[in-house]
């Protein structure tokens, strides 16, 4: 470890930190172990280049003890603090103790979560919800000015303890960790618990040095020693113990540095990291958050003596090699860690948590003044908080997005009278800030036909039979085309005809011409070829939601379908909408569309697990039904009688002979993107990232190509589970999509599943080379620290619409094979809160995490300043939203979108402190080559006419 170097902190007006100011001027000493500034157009703010050197800021003593000692509120004096603070001996005696006494269990606790922009927040708020009995308060760290959080916490004693999450950068930087300093400096009556920049910041404050890990660990385990602190009462100690942990950072707080008010409680070596599989164990992983899964971790070959206090410098020959995981205040209730008790592959991370509620109860019960008995959480009176959650409920309609954008210094501003009209913000939990539209009642009307796939030919027969004959146009087809049923059994397709039919296309404004950075152009056009125009100024969710909101059902209707999607809106929705989730403005616009939607009304469904075809209908209540049930039902039968008819594609036009040797152009050489993956390394190791989802697109200008051809081929040539085949043709748009991922799934029962992807490998060219790989992907440290990462990432968009406790993940790491490639595929499911919509679940996970990285909002933003275009479909989502409120899209990965005579070709990889840039490189050309060589075969002529 090299040694540090120092750098210099100056405050012109200490009081501007504790009052959340962002004007702070930094005197950074140059050094030889300078880093490069990654990225110049995206700096925040002046302390951009925080992490130049391996030295940490320094406080300066003299303002420290001012504010500990001369503040003009004095918060821990005792008329305010509920009996006084015990003497650092007192307490520091008690919570070294391996076991305490047993205190009086009550029944619920009341936490304020303060969100640090991280991904993993509602992870802490699903763990919390059970534990506590009542869920958390979450705000984020720029929302409340202190005056706000001094009434709640003391005037009103809303709260019992408090909870700072995790999150990107450095407590250093005051637009990365917000109101945290001062609720640590102020509230040392109040128990406090800091996970990983929680912990930094509390060591930070108190004058401790953050610095540079001697590497950066991300979604790696670790094995843990503790001191038998009462924050893990209950949990075994030591390296070859069962309890390790999930680690996410690249700072530490260097331990030389640690004041003497603060207490080393848990640590581990440096070298002690290792991936999921290498070891298997008893204990469960996060039982409570996991109860299907047992554990495996590292496997730890030294050991290390259970020590009282701080462990020896010296382990074997080797000095300073250990690392804090873990540190409290000797007189404060206050405790940090750097590790993530809260990740899916920590063990005994529940019990962490209850401990610290025990903390809490532990703490209140002891003051017994009768002017202090509403601070007591015995008194459960005011226990629910209904003006914090009133208020909760208002700042989520009205809350600026941007605040927390450390990239965008102009976003200090907290006046909730003009946030409003800057977006719409996934903390708004409760889908209730749009009054219901007036509905109008569906009716469907189905037949089933059974055991008539194998008849017809299979699905490609059907669809070229009903929608082929125009090389559908207007026509979709949802295709499960893989030959593993167990991964797909519904195929849907549909097109232009019934009544209900129209299209839906939705474009983002530039920038220069709205107010709401999420406002679009919608273009309408009905099934007699009317078009309406719109300008939807809350974007294209907001009306979508609204569309699905007005249309009313009877269960009764499709009772007996084995299938959730009875009609409904089936298109795609293209990255760019993340600016209505939440995310940051998008720095580049998409030639095409934004999203593509069609009003099916009339749709075919295919079991390919039971053979069977069914039909169906919709229609108004008032309106009179079609003859399309009878039409369809007579075009299948007829097929049915030459069950050797085999559908031959229309004449295509020729291919000219420039256009047999032209292929795809990468938007980026090879030296591009590997000084891209360079950069991406570079802000993981500045903690301003955990994994990063680095993507180029792939081009080529092809002419009179058929899309319905070509999309029959790359079926052929790479058959998946959420395939699709769009054609949009008054937005001279189709898509030809052989995905192998589900983004987000809500079924009739209320239950939402993910299937994230992260993790590829190519097959074998033998049965023995194939399942070496296999091997080789399933036992990959770097690649299951990518999974690990967007699975958490993944709990926590499910844990922002799900019930608390439903969070779970059945199926963990899991290989599975494609005919091009092996993956390593999670599923992650919850239970939808009931007075959440359909499009607000969409909208809390939108985009999906295995396509940005994580924390998600720091990762998009480094990734669009990093990507020099849009993204546009790519990165997206094809699939459906049913009348009857359920859903199924997947991840827009492994298509060819073509565009006005263009096809594109996305593709890229996650990139973590493991990543080798060469082969992210070579990963990224692999995810290419299925789609690109199905085009590049089809338009050279050399592959079969259909």
């Amino acid at each position: 470890m090299e040694p540090f170097e120092f750098v210099n902190f100056t405050l012109s007006d200490p009081s501007l930190l504790l009052s959340g100011a962002t004007n702070m001027n930094f005197s950074l000493c140059s050094t030889s172990s300078e880093l490069a500034c990654p990225s110049d157009c995206v700096m925040r703010s002046p302390v951009a280049n925080r992490f130049l050197s391996r030295e940490p800021v320094r406080f300066d003593e003299t303002w420290k003890k001012r504010k500990y000692f001369n503040t003009k509120k004095v918060f821990a004096s005792t008329h305010i603090v509920p009996g006084h603070l015990e003497d650092s001996s007192s307490i520091a005696k008690k919570s070294l103790l391996p076991r305490r006494e047993p205190v009086e269990r009550l029944g619920f606790v009341r936490t304020l979560l303060i969100d640090n922009y991280d991904s993993y927040t509602f992870n802490i708020y699903q763990a919390l919800s059970t534990i506590n009995g009542v869920p958390p308060v979450v705000i984020r760290n720029d929302e409340w000015t202190w005056e706000e959080a001094y009434r709640y916490l003391y005037e009103d004693a809303a709260f019992d303890n408090i909870v700072i999450s995790p999150g990107p950068g450095s407590p250093m930087c005051p637009a990365d960790i917000g109101i945290c300093l001062r609720l640590l400096l102020e509230c040392r009556d109040i128990p406090i618990l800091g996970v990983c920049l929680g912990h930094q910041a509390l060591g930070y404050v108190h004058g401790a040095h953050v610095v540079h890990a001697p590497e950066p660990v991300h979604g790696r385990l670790s094995g843990i020693e503790h001191d038998g602190n009462i924050l893990f009462s209950d949990i075994p100690s030591g390296r070859n113990s069962d309890f390790k942990v999930v680690r996410y950072h690249s700072l530490i707080i260097d331990k030389e540095s640690l004041p003497k008010e603060l207490i080393p409680i848990a640590w581990t070596v440096y070298d002690d990291t290792g991936s999921f599989s290498e070891k298997k164990f008893s204990t469960p992983v996060n039982t409570s958050l996991s109860p299907s899964r047992n554990a495996s971790v590292i496997s730890v070959p030294e050991t290390l003596e259970n020590q009282s206090y701080w462990p020896s410098p010296h382990v074997d020959g080797k000095q300073d090699r250990h690392i804090l995981m873990g540190i409290m205040h000797s007189t404060f209730p206050h405790y940090g860690l750097q590790f993530h008790p809260e990740s899916i592959a920590t063990t005994y991370g529940s019990q962490i948590f209850k401990n610290f509620k025990d903390v809490t109860v532990d703490y209140w019960s002891r003051y017994k003044s009768p002017s202090l008995r509403r601070r007591m959480i015995n008194e459960t009176a005011n226990m629910q908080v209904p003006s914090a959650c009133q208020l909760l409920k208002e700042l989520s309609r009205t809350r600026n997005t941007g605040n927390g954008s450390s990239y965008n210094n102009n976003n200090s501003s907290n006046s909730l009278s003009t946030a409003k009209k800057n977006g719409v913000d996934v903390f708004n939990l409760v889908d209730l800030a749009y009054a219901k539209p007036d509905t109008k009642l569906l009716r469907l009307k189905w037949k089933k036909l059974e055991r008539l796939v194998h008849k017809v030919g299979g699905a490609r027969n059907i669809f070229m039979e009903l929608y082929g004959k125009n090389r559908g146009n207007d026509a979709f087809w949802l295709d499960t085309s893989s030959s593993d049923k167990a991964r797909g059994r519904f195929s849907f397709m549909g097109g232009k005809g019934g009544s209900l039919w129209k299209q839906l296309t939705f474009s983002l404004s530039d920038q220069s011409e709205i107010t709401s950075k999420h406002g679009g152009h919608l273009l309408i056009e009905d099934a007699h070829g009317s078009t309406e125009k719109r300008f939807l100024e809350e974007g294209f969710l907001d009306f979508l939601r609204k569309e699905l909101s007005s249309l009313s059902y009877e269960e009764k209707d499709f009772k007996g379908l084995p299938f959730d999607f009875c009609g409904g809106y089936v298109g795609c929705i293209g990255y760019d909408i993340k600016v209505e989730c939440g995310m940051p403005i998008n720095r580049h616009k998409s030639k095409a569309p934004d999203a593509c939607f069609f009003l099916a009304d009339n749709v075919i469904a295919i079991d390919h697990q039971l053979d069977d075809v069914y039909v169906l209908s919709l229609h108004e209540l008032d309106t009179a039904e079609t003859s399309f049930l009878n039409d369809t039902e007579e075009k299948l039968i007829t097929m049915s009688v030459s069950p050797t008819r085999k559908w031959k594609d229309q004449t295509l036009p020729a291919i000219d002979s420039s256009q047999r040797k032209a292929s795809f152009v990468p938007d980026k050489s090879r030296e591009q993107y590997i000084n891209d993956v360079e950069r991406c390394m570079q802000y993981i190791k500045d903690g301003e990232s955990y994994e990063l989802c680095l993507t180029t697109q792939n081009r080529w200008r092809i002419e009179n190509t058929d899309p319905l051809g070509l999309y029959l081929h790359l079926r052929e040539k790479n058959p998946a589970p959420y395939a699709a085949f769009l054609n949009f043709s008054n937005a001279n748009l189709s898509l030809c999509c052989s995905s192998p991922e589900r983004f987000l799934l809500l079924d009739r029962n209320g239950m939402l599943e993910a299937k994230p992807i992260k993790g590829t490998i190519a097959r074998g060219s033998t049965p023995e080379e194939d399942e070496l790989l296999k091997f080789e992907l399933k036992l990959s440290e770097k690649n299951q620290a990518e999974n690990l990462m967007i699975v958490d990432l993944l709990r926590n968009d499910l844990g922002c619409v799900c019930e608390p406790g439903s969070v779970h993940v059945p199926n963990l790491m899991d290989v599975e094979t494609y005919t091009t490639v092996h993956t390593m595929v999670s599923t992650v499911r919850g239970l939808k809160k009931t007075d959440i919509s359909p499009v607000e679940c969409v909208r809390a996970a939108f985009p999906g995490g295995s396509m940005t990285g994580a924390p998600k909002l720091r990762s998009v933003e480094i990734l669009d300043s990093l990507e020099n275009c849009s993204r546009g479909l790519y990165s997206g989502s094809i699939g459906y939203f049913s009348y009857n409120g359920t859903f199924d899209l997947n991840i827009v990965i492994r298509t060819v979108v073509i565009h006005e005579d263009e096809a594109s070709i996305g593709a890229g990889g996650a990139i973590v402190a493991l990543s080798n840039p060469e082969d992210e490189f070579e990963e990224m050309i692999l995810k290419t080559r299925a789609p690109a060589n199905a085009v590049i075969e089809f338009c050279s002529g050399s592959s079969e006419r259909h």
